[in-house]
């Protein structure tokens, strides 16, 4: 599991539906929750989780998508497996790991200091802890 630590910026709820935005680094961050402990208030720290395989890749990318997350990251490891290839990433001080097809790393051509933006669906994020 990957790991971010934050701080809420801002919380927006409607019936059991919320909207939580983070500050992450100077970069905001978007999760989609229907539950939301009552420690997470405007201001606190959390640590955010979400799975290697919920995060998407893109080189050379500009325009619009419906992804909220995205981090400008650098690769700084590459491993092509027969079917899989895992991509780790340097997100400001952070370092995240993205699983994706070794076909779709062969294709994008994706190397070690490359620079990428990884996407995170805002329902792919969780707050795995509060600080």
């Amino acid at each position: 599991m990957n790991t971010l630590v934050a701080h809420v910026k801002e919380i927006k709820s409607v019936e059991n539906l919320n909207i939580v935005k983070f500050d992450f680094e100077g970069v905001t961050l978007s999760m989609m929750s229907l539950e939301l402990p009552e420690s997470v208030k405007v201001g606190a720290k959390v640590k955010l989780g979400t799975k290697a395989t919920h995060i998407a890749i893109a080189k050379g990318f500009s325009g619009e998508v419906s992804y909220s997350n995205q981090l400008h990251v650098k690769i700084i490891h590459v491993d092509n497996g027969e079917l899989l290839s895992s991509i780790k990433l340097q997100a400001e001080s952070t370092s995240l790991e993205s699983i994706i097809t070794r076909d779709s790393s062969d294709r994008m051509n994706l190397h070690v200091d490359d620079e990428v933006t990884a996407f995170i669906k805002a329902n792919e994020l969780s707050i795995v802890e509060v600080l």
